[in-house]
């Protein structure tokens, strides 16, 4: 049994997007492997980002940054599968918030995992965390914030 619960809002998902299992993201299971769902999770959000209008690094060296990645599985994934990434955003504090991840299968319905990433905006130049850009802000309005 998971240690860890993830449930987030229906009204926070915002884009979705499928992606294909391939037999390389096949583990010695014969599931797909959690370092393949992290990678998955990892383009899903790129995805994201750039349906939103938003760089990873702009050119004055601000950034988006992962801080963390929790995840649930619920059930396996084989090769060849149609995969559902639906993605949102929520929990906006001054410097960042989470990218949320909901992974299912559409051929039957089956939920396959939620997931969610912590982030922060990041100066790489300057190797220091800076408060979240108000145009970034501007395109979640929706979202809730935390202190």
């Amino acid at each position: 049994m998971a240690r860890l619960t993830l449930a987030f809002p229906e009204d926070q998902f915002c884009f979705s997007t499928q992606l294909t299992v391939r037999v390389t993201d096949i583990n010695g299971a014969r599931h797909l492997g959690n370092d393949s769902m992290i990678s998955m999770i990892s383009e899903a959000r790129a995805r994201f980002l750039f349906e939103f209008g938003v760089q990873e690094t702009e050119a004055d060296g601000t950034g988006i940054i992962v801080t963390d990645l929790a995840t649930t599985y619920r059930a396996e994934a084989h090769a060849r599968d149609q995969l559902l990434f639906e993605v949102g955003v929520m929990d906006f504090n001054k410097y960042g918030g989470d990218v949320i991840f909901r992974v299912t299968r559409p051929a039957d319905g089956t939920l396959v995992a939620m997931a969610k990433q912590g982030f922060v905006f990041y100066h790489y130049r300057h190797s220091q965390v800076v408060p979240m850009p108000d145009d970034f802000r501007a395109k979640f309005g929706r979202v809730n914030w935390i202190d």
